[in-house]
């Protein structure tokens, strides 16, 4: 079934103006703590607006001497409160976990942790999960505290200047308050580049900050901590019987998905994958009603993946809607896109997730279920398997590899033997420490930046830092196991950077709540305490997870290669007509602002998309976003 776009996508023409006047669609909170120099209940409302949510209206704001705070989402989900010198303002979907565990109403939820943060401080985080970002203001203590959730559902920004904290849920709102303007950071561009995105807790602005997943910020009067309140915790000594674990398993599943189902209002993102399919399945089974599940297909050779979402839609009698993306949807959607993020955003995925979400939105259901977290906690992303095969090579003897593999491989002969080309690649790989090693395909890697990029801009960032930034976080794992070290590195740079922006955002451009139940505390509390051979089995990727849904879930569906809603953009960037040509005029503008060697973009169009469109169609979307992530929030503000 094909459903009509919203009109601000369809209806506006691809190239007559690239960037309309969108409103921005992004729920969360907003503030300040101290001096601003300007009227209060202006300023606030400037940064509100920023925050509108295209669902039903909700919204609340708090005005006092020296401090302000406002709150937007839908109605369920938001909360503002003032009591006795105590403010706060809350976003989210929180759990109290004096009482057991249980779900509160946002009201509800503000007035416990209050009552709370009076006698514990910011130890209060320690009674608080779900999904949230919350904002304290304890005019007594002359004091702030900002938290976000554990896995980092939620966003929170902040800036920092003498006599005042302002923060909001994205960089746009926080641009609203007067002060110093932004100012873009050459090292987050840098990083952006390598990883698509730019990793917490910077921003692309200079000392504009994120907090991190699991992390709180205390404010005073003269200093700012920024600190964990929250770490994954990997217990690999513990080895359960694998029987009993699945009864367990089974039931932390319906917990996660019971605690955000709303009957006749609720339904599912559902590629045919593992994770959607699960959450489906267990939303099916706890409502007893047909469930609202909604896909996306593609019209291109290896790219659609709907046969499978059809798989699960029987198997769980769900009432099922499709839509499939044209090269002309995607075109029509960029402009929105590189709107509705603050910062550049180079996953093309968006664009799926966008019309799936408003696909839902058109059905009349009010909040959908993602099935984002399942590889990150269970081991279920391709590369975890490549790593192991790399990792087996430390297991041959020294003196062999030493002695006489490397030699040989590394002589003449390698050069005319294929095999043995091969294995010289393979063990040039596996000779890298972690994590150099996971990024052997990264194309920044594949390139090298001082072919990508101007030694003029170069001279000003240190290339080394991403790699270091992914070092940092993989060392400071609480895991001794290869695969529970890759965890803690995707649960930072692919889910909470990266995957958790990419569909709430485009579910609240859409009107629709979303909502992670694989990542309910319970569900990520057993993923820790699960043993490393359980999530990969030599190379048999989230082994537990599968062997525990079997006959749960359709066999098709266990059996499938990983896939979820990638959109073929390289392929549509270099056959058809208006998305090459937009990309073009974008690189030509991007090629001006003096960030990348002369040439190097030219060729990247001209050459390299049409020798392997599929691969060097990312690094083309990648700076196509970055051009149009300027046009719109750096060029139109100046």
């Amino acid at each position: 079934m094909r459903a009509s776009l919203d009109d601000d996508v369809r209806n506006e023409p691809p190239t007559a103006r690239l960037y309309p006047a969108y409103i921005f669609t992004m729920t969360g909170i907003c503030g300040w703590f101290g001096r601003i120099g300007t009227e209060p209940a202006t300023a606030i409302e400037a940064m509100r607006s920023r925050l509108t949510w295209a669902g039903a209206p909700g919204a609340a704001r708090l005005v006092g001497d020296q401090y302000a705070l406002a709150a937007v989402g839908a109605p369920d989900t938001i909360g503002v409160l003032d009591d006795g010198g105590v403010a706060m303002a809350f976003h989210g979907h929180g759990i109290w976990r004096q009482s057991g565990d249980r779900a509160v109403p946002a009201s509800e939820f503000c007035r416990l942790v209050l009552d709370a943060y009076r006698e514990r401080g910011a130890d209060v985080l320690d009674l608080i999960g779900g999904d949230f970002a919350l904002a304290i203001i304890d005019r007594g203590k002359r004091q702030a505290l900002l938290a976000v959730d554990r896995m980092g559902v939620r966003n929170l920004v902040y800036r920092q200047q003498p006599g005042q904290l302002a923060f909001a849920a994205t960089l746009d709102a926080l641009a609203e308050l007067p002060g110093a303007p932004p100012v873009v950071d050459p090292q987050a561009i840098y990083n952006y580049v390598y990883f698509h995105m730019v990793p917490g807790p910077d921003t692309v602005y200079r000392e504009w900050r994120r907090v991190p997943a699991g992390h709180c910020l205390i404010a005073g009067e003269h200093d700012v901590a920024c600190r964990p309140y929250w770490h994954m915790r990997f217990r690999e000594s513990v080895h359960p019987q694998q029987q009993a674990l699945a009864q367990e398993f089974r039931s932390v599943l319906r917990t996660g998905v019971g605690q955000f189902a709303r009957p006749d209002h609720t339904g599912t993102f559902l590629s045919g994958g593992t994770d959607s399919s699960t959450v489906t399945g267990v939303l099916a089974e706890l409502s007893g009603t047909p469930v609202p599940t909604f896909s996306i297909g593609f019209d291109a050779s290896g790219y659609d993946e709907m046969e499978y979402a059809r798989i699960a839609a029987r198997r769980f009698a769900t009432m099922h809607r499709e839509y499939y993306v044209t090269p002309d949807d995607v075109l029509k959607a960029l402009p929105m896109v590189a709107a509705e993020f603050d910062q550049p955003f180079g996953n093309s995925s968006a664009v799926p997730a966008y019309y799936c979400a408003r696909l839902a939105h058109d059905a009349g259901i009010p909040r959908l279920l993602a099935g984002d977290g399942g590889d990150e906690l269970f081991g279920g992303n391709t590369r975890y398997a490549r790593q192991y095969q790399f990792a087996l090579y430390a297991k041959v003897p020294s003196l062999l590899r030493k002695g006489v593999l490397e030699p040989l491989l590394h002589t003449g002969l390698a050069e005319h033997v294929p095999l043995l080309r091969k294995a010289r690649s393979y063990v040039d790989q596996a000779r890298l420490p972690m994590p150099a090693r996971y990024e052997t395909y990264n194309l920044l890697e594949r390139f090298g930046p001082a072919n990508v990029f101007d030694p003029g801009f170069l001279e000003g960032v240190d290339t080394t830092r991403p790699l270091a930034m992914m070092s940092e976080v993989y060392d400071a794992a609480d895991a001794s196991s290869l695969i529970n070290r890759l965890l803690a590195l995707d649960l930072k740079f692919t889910l909470a950077d990266n995957d958790l922006p990419k569909v709430t955002r485009m579910c609240d451009r859409a009107g629709v709540d979303v909502a992670y139940p694989l990542l309910h505390d319970a569900i990520v509390d057993f993923s820790a305490a699960l043993p490393a051979d359980l999530k990969l089995r030599g190379t048999r990727l989230r082994y537990f997870f599968k062997e525990a849904l079997r006959g749960f879930l359709p066999d098709e569906i266990i059996a499938k290669k990983k896939h979820g809603f990638g959109l073929p953009a390289g392929p549509w960037l270099a056959t058809y007509g208006p998305l090459s040509a937009l990309s073009r005029d974008a690189l030509t503008s991007l090629d001006g602002r003096r960030i990348f060697r002369r040439g190097f973009l030219d060729s990247l169009l001209d050459t390299q998309l049409h020798e392997h469109a599929g691969y060097y169609g990312t690094m083309v979307w990648v700076l196509m976003m970055l051009e149009l992530w300027f046009q719109e929030h750096v060029d139109r503000r100046r």
